[in-house]
């Protein structure tokens, strides 16, 4: 039998990291898989439905960077108090986190009532697609809050090294979603058809049962309990604490989203439409390879934090480069693997023999940066843990501006067209890359040099 153990204080690390990691990289497989459900039901729609959903993703994903922002927020802060054994201060941020929570939801809200059919129309969207679009961004952003607690009480059972519950959610969810979608979106059973609504009424409908199924992990968590909660204070110091842990965090990744755009554009550029249709395809695929990735980056946020509070710093250094070598072979693996693999992949998610060749170049020339993406993570995660979020915010916009002048040197100023744009996205990762791990070394080095 696997003994278990109270804290991450205690233990060997390679434990540990294993019991976080691989049910966090579970449950987001099945998150993705969650959202490509939502795409093949609402293909089945209309041409306009699916156009409508596509122009959502920014806006969605934007919300979601909020929530993952305040996820990651939380587990540095409750994980370190964790390890300080500062049980009361644990609860005050969790009430205050909750707090936190519904000003977020209020704002996405608010947005999606105001703003939301105007940012559509910036974007390009026009009659049904808009309408379509629209109807479902804004339905969702209703519903933010349950989004933004369920990350919230996430954070807080992984600052405990507890993953599962937020896995159960996330697999329960995936059938749940199976279910209710053409419920909802094609009327069946006498009920009317919502046609985009009803994808967002499903979703927000499994987001309300996993608020209720968190919500009873964390009460029967080791370290919380109702009374201490009930009684902590709410106070403006200890929200303002949580979002600015959580805002950089939140910022950069709602800049992937640019990211993306700023891709398209300059794919759509040299390459045409065959190129954005390639990077598309291939991106799926990139996804599903670095999965386990996100269980690591979990892993080590939580094991980093909670010991950065019990002031052991040996076992944070042991935790950043355990981490960080699982991932390098992790990503060395998939290196190979998706080189070879490439031509049998992409026919998988296209048809067209030219979208395919594009497609597995941009592959094989992307293998080269997959083990960047190890040390700009796991870099984030620790600075995250040691509560000095701030310099990844610098290396978001980084990586999705620099672009911009790469992409236009290699493609255009040196000819190399739309490939100049795959090796440009390696280039900018592997500098970004270059610049926050010094960094991280010397912040790192700075938070402990105390023991």
């Amino acid at each position: 039998m696997t003994k278990t153990y109270k804290t991450l204080t205690e233990g060997p690390i390679l434990h540990h990291i294993k019991a976080i990691a691989i049910p966090a990289s579970v449950g987001f497989l099945f998150n993705t898989l969650f959202n490509v459900v939502d795409t093949l039901y609402v293909g089945r729609l209309s041409t306009e439905a699916l156009a409508g959903l596509s122009f959502s993703f920014p806006l969605f994903f934007l919300m979601v960077s909020f929530g993952l922002g305040t996820s990651q927020a939380i587990t540095a802060l409750t994980g370190h108090d964790i390890g300080q054994k500062e049980f009361k201060h644990y609860h005050t941020y969790i009430k205050n986190g909750v707090m936190l929570t519904g000003l977020i939801g209020g704002i996405f809200a608010l947005l999606g009532i105001f703003v939301v059919p105007s940012i559509f129309t910036l974007m390009g969207a026009s009659d049904e697609t808009l309408a379509l679009g629209a109807r479902y961004t804004q339905t969702i952003y209703l519903g933010s809050v349950l989004f933004a607690y369920n990350f919230l009480i996430s954070g807080v059972l992984n600052a405990e090294g507890n993953t599962k519950p937020f896995r159960n959610f996330l697999i329960l969810g995936f059938f749940l979603n199976i279910a209710l979608n053409p419920l909802f979106i094609f009327g069946w059973f006498g009920l009317p058809r919502l046609s985009t609504l009803g994808v967002a009424l499903a979703t927000l409908i499994v987001q309300l049962l996993g608020t209720a199924y968190l919500t009873r992990s964390l009460f029967k968590s080791d370290y919380f309990t109702w009374e201490t909660f009930k009684n902590a204070p709410v106070k403006w110091k200890e929200i303002r604490s949580v979002f600015q842990q959580s805002l950089p965090i939140s910022l950069s990744n709602a800049t992937i989203a640019l990211g993306v755009f700023v891709i398209n554009y300059f794919a759509a550029l040299y390459g045409g439409d065959n190129a954005v249709a390639a990077y598309g395809a291939a991106l799926r695929i990139e996804q599903l390879l670095f999965l386990p990735t996100i269980g690591l980056n979990i892993a080590a946020l939580s094991i980093v934090a909670q010991n950065f509070g019990a002031k052991k710093y040996d076992r944070m250094k042991e935790a950043v480069m355990k981490s960080g070598i699982i991932g390098l072979i992790i990503m060395g693996a998939s290196m190979v693997i998706t080189f070879i693999a490439a031509p049998f992949l992409m026919p998988l998610f296209i048809d067209e023999s030219s979208v395919i060749q594009e497609g597995v170049n941009y592959l094989r020339i992307a293998t080269v940066g997959f083990t960047s993406y190890i040390f700009l993570n796991i870099s984030v995660s620790t600075l995250q843990a040691i509560k000095k979020p701030g310099f990844s915010l610098f290396i978001g916009i980084y990586r999705q501006f620099f672009p911009i002048i790469v992409f236009w040197l290699l493609g255009g100023v040196f000819g190399l067209g739309v490939t100049g744009v795959w090796w440009g996205i390696v280039g900018v990762n592997w500098s970004a890359a270059v610049i926050i791990v010094p960094y991280t070394i010397h912040r790192f080095k700075k938070a402990t040099s105390s023991a």
